[in-house]
């Protein structure tokens, strides 16, 4: 899967859960919904590009969501 696309989903996710009044817990749902529902390789393409990248493009839940993970090797 491109990366162009795995970030398009990060952030629709991100943006679901930006309705949460509580910061932390919308974070928190980003980062189960991607360890629930996205592949390994998935998680680790999204955190290495997002480590080259610093995070540009990405909604900011979705940052911090992958930054937080602990999905690196």
């Amino acid at each position: 899967m491109s990366t162009d696309n795995l970030i398009k989903m990060a952030n629709q996710i991100a943006q679901y859960f930006a309705s949460e009044p509580d910061q932390h817990a919308a974070v928190l749902g980003v980062r189960n919904h991607l360890q629930m529902f996205w592949t390994p390789g998935m998680r680790k393409e999204l955190l290495a590009w997002q480590t080259e990248h610093h995070g540009a493009d990405m909604h900011p839940l979705a940052q911090e969501a992958v930054s937080g993970a602990g999905w690196g090797p």
